[in-house]
């Protein structure tokens, strides 16, 4: 497998949540002490800025560290489950219209990852999670709804290929979509009624050998989809074997 991945998309993210996590922060410590110590006829509504200021901040730094700060990074972690498995694919990380994409000899697959821990529950399109406490409301973002979010991402994958490998145009290209749970905190996952795939990371090894009697793509149109990905990965892509 070769992984192709934008590291300055990466790095530029990094900094953002840095940047906005640590200024969140300081706006917030800094509207409670003037708040507590401040002349009121000096500071005015100043503190009461502060707070909403500080808040939307933080859950901006939260947003981008939770992607590109944490060690590993959804990225990685998808990575270390296909590792030695996905043989002959080629896996690209914020290259393309989406984040994750893996071309495979079978096809195109979005991979949709998701950090959240909890109790996760899929039932069709409903998608519910329990057992988070305080963490609702600071320090994680609700999870959505993974399946749609999964055939949107696919319809963007299409768009692109359309546009950019115009010789594929007339002929149909398979594409799916997984959900990929890659955070290892506690909590259970119940996913198995989940319209789209949905698995923890540890499980794509498994996931890819169920796989591997799937219908081959032609090896030309499997080097214009190549060509169309690399294109879109420019200077800015590292490339390496795994």
């Amino acid at each position: 497998m070769v992984i192709i991945r934008n590291e300055k998309h990466i790095a530029n993210r990094r900094r953002i949540g840095l940047t906005t996590s640590l200024a969140g922060i300081a706006i917030l410590i800094g509207g409670m002490i003037v708040s507590l110590i401040g002349d009121p006829t000096t500071y005015g509504l100043l503190p009461l800025l502060a707070l909403p200021l500080g808040f939307l901040l933080s859950q901006v730094g939260l947003y981008f560290s939770h992607r590109y700060v944490r060690s590993p990074r959804p990225d990685e972690r998808i990575d270390e489950g296909l590792r030695k498995a996905a043989k002959g694919s080629r896996l690209y990380h914020y290259v393309l219209p989406i984040p994750h994409v893996i071309l495979s000899p079978g096809g195109v697959i979005a991979i949709v990852s998701k950090y959240q821990s909890g109790n996760i529950i899929a039932d069709g399109y409903k998608w519910t999670q329990k057992g988070l406490g305080l963490r609702r409301f600071f320090g994680q973002e609700n999870i959505g709804n993974p399946s749609t979010e999964a055939e949107y991402q696919i319809k963007q994958l299409a768009k692109y290929i359309s546009r950019n490998a115009p010789e594929l145009a007339e002929k149909e290209i398979p594409m799916s979509a997984i959900i990929v749970f890659t955070t290892k905190e506690g909590g259970e996952l119940d996913l198995r009624n989940s319209t789209i795939p949905a698995l923890h990371y540890t499980k794509l090894k498994g996931f890819w050998k169920q796989r591997k009697n799937d219908a081959r793509l032609p090896e030309s149109d499997f080097k214009a989809l190549q060509a169309a990905f690399d294109a879109a990965a420019g200077e800015d892509a590292v490339e390496e074997m795994a």
